[in-house]
């Protein structure tokens, strides 16, 4: 016994041989001073862990000296309950805290990175499919090469961050112990002042020094999934009836009969482009120019605002809710209409009989089974567009190429009926560098006159990360894809020619600003005055600009608006889709 209580002493820095301290504790035993310094600053760092996980923000313009100079109540509670329980049992609940506690912070991050790129958090339900796209995005954007080491730095990340946190509150827990009598103090003097400050609203930069962000987000995530579960069966609901689901194709579109149609989306056009004084300067003088330019050719435009349901990225969902009449704001409800027949404005054309209706998809780079849904007779996706050109990052080609492709296709051909066509362009999709230039339309071949101008381009790395240069950027691409739009419409198109074209969102939030709206400019093109004439009583702005007064309607809209102007009639009574 006494042999054994002077073992146990020795190892709590008791006396004893110093051969057997030395024995027992190795460089420790050697080294006190600096195994003691190396004991707190890892304790201290472990604490540091756990106090900015959990202060950790979801937004970046967040990531602030003043948001980490709060005390969080659920390191009082947390240190409280490890104080009370017994060793094995604080060991296992110290490191499945660490870990949720590790799972939150990488959730944060997430919010942090798609706050910043889609205006929202990151939805733990929906958005693990964006990452694939994500991953994508970097392939297309700076190579496979650094795609992949992104990836893998991404996961070694969020592996270490789990990892770290686990063994921090592991070791914080094991200190407590410890050091029961001082750790107990501690934690009821920190809870106390939690108090008083909770209790007389004490705020650092406008934020309450008493902090409960961490369970606030809990029960946030918490929330926002059980919505998201209950309104993929609201939803359900509503897209099972349809207004015009059971309209007769000759009771359709019958006002534009004879029309060939081009439904146009510019990446990307959205609001800031028009009216943010860093982008719009050279946005407004290419759509007055443009307009002007219309005007002599024998075209007139109106344009308005509408709300998209997307913001910064996701175009589909833009695309849908355009098309559909429904509001579509994420993947579940994405994949619930496409999954079905709701009516969609492609596709009441194609019902009609009276049009051959096509789609062109250059950023579309593998099979697309939407294109049925849409009721389109071909897709011509970027491999069957015959560029022989270099990608403009994310961009497999430039506008100018996929419309002049467009034409030799299928506008330029004979067909025995019109054509409605649903195009999709791709040159103002970030990371805008490098951009493509306008080229006279007999010299843009096969696209391999492209190289040049692609290699002489701006790097994407040498503009994403610079807030002014990106939006200059993002600008003079959006100059472009107008450009080539009217542009080809003046060259290509007849007294037959109706253009609807618009954007898909707004630009992501660095480009755009925080707390920029999710409008984006709509405009129709014609030179059949009847055409225009049909939607006066919209009070859209003539030309192709809208003006800061013109009415804004939410995207989905459009559908039933555009469907009734030209002469569609509802069904006898909503038919219920299939």
């Amino acid at each position: 016994m006494g042999a054994a209580t002077a073992g146990d002493g020795a190892d709590d820095d008791g006396p004893g041989p110093e051969q057997a301290v030395t024995g027992r504790r190795g460089w420790r035993g050697r080294y006190p001073v600096a195994a003691r310094a190396l004991s707190w600053t890892v304790t201290g760092l472990s604490l540091a862990l756990v106090f900015v996980a959990l202060l950790l923000p979801t937004k970046l313009e967040l990531l602030t000296t003043e948001h980490f100079t709060r005390i969080p109540v659920e390191l009082i509670f947390g240190a409280g309950l490890l104080l009370l329980l017994p060793t094995l049992a604080r060991k296992v609940v110290a490191v499945l805290a660490g870990l949720f506690l590790g799972a939150l912070a990488i959730l944060n991050m997430l919010d942090m990175g798609f706050n910043e790129f889609l205006g929202r958090g990151f939805n733990v339900v929906l958005d693990w499919i964006l990452l694939d796209d994500a991953q994508s995005y970097l392939e297309d954007s700076v190579g496979q090469t650094a795609a992949a080491a992104a990836v893998v730095g991404v996961a070694l990340l969020a592996l270490a961050v789990l990892t770290l946190t686990a063994l921090a509150v592991l070791r914080i827990g094991n200190v407590m112990a410890r050091n029961s009598v001082v750790a107990t103090r501690t934690t009821l003097v920190a809870g106390t002042v939690w108090v008083a400050c909770a209790s007389v609203g004490a705020q650092v930069a406008g934020l309450p020094v008493a902090s409960r962000s961490t369970s606030a987000a809990v029960q946030d995530r918490a929330e926002r999934v059980q919505k998201t579960i209950e309104d993929e069966r609201e939803f359900q609901k509503v897209a099972a009836y349809d207004t015009y689901g059971d309209t007769p194709g000759d009771q359709l579109l019958t006002g534009l009969r004879g029309k060939d149609m081009i439904f146009t989306f510019i990446e990307s056009y959205g609001r800031s482009a028009i009216e943010d004084p860093a982008i719009a300067p050279g946005v407004d003088s290419t759509l007055k120019k443009a307009t002007k330019r219309l005007d002599k050719a024998g075209f007139a435009a109106k344009s308005g605002w509408l709300t998209s349901a997307t913001y910064g990225g996701s175009s589909w969902l833009g695309h849908s809710t355009f098309l559909t009449g429904l509001w579509i704001d994420n993947q579940n409800r994405y994949r619930t209409v496409t999954a079905g027949d709701h009516l969609s404005i492609t596709r009441a054309f194609k019902r009609t009989g009276a049009w051959r209706t096509v789609g062109i998809m250059p950023g579309v780079q593998k099979s697309w089974p939407e294109g049925t849904f849409y009721g389109l007779d071909h897709v011509y996706d970027s491999r069957e567009l015959g560029y022989k050109g270099p990608k403009f990052s994310w961009s497999t080609m430039p506008d100018q190429y996929a419309l002049k492709a467009f034409e030799q296709l299928e506008h330029g051909k004979k067909h025995d009926k019109p054509l409605m066509s649903l195009n999709i362009l791709t040159s103002s999709h970030q990371p805008w560098a490098p951009i493509p230039k306008t080229i006279p339309w007999s010299k843009v071949g096969n696209g391999s006159v492209y190289k040049g101008i692609e290699k002489a381009g701006k790097r994407p790395e040498d503009v994403f990360t610079d807030s002014t240069k990106v939006k200059q950027e993002y600008g003079k691409s959006v100059q472009y894809s107008v450009n080539s739009l009217i542009d080809y419409m003046i060259k290509y198109g007849n007294k037959n020619t109706v253009l609807v074209f618009l954007g898909d969102h707004q630009p992501l939030a660095r480009v755009s600003g925080n707390n920029a709206s999710r409008d984006v400019p709509v405009s129709i093109v014609a030179h059949d005055p009847k055409v225009l004439k049909r939607i006066a009583d919209w009070n859209w702005a003539d030309g192709l600009m809208p003006r800061k007064d013109t009415p804004v309607w939410k995207m989905n809209s459009f559908r039933d608006r555009f469907f009734k102007a030209y002469g569609s009639t509802p069904s006898a009574s909503p038919r219920k889709a299939k």
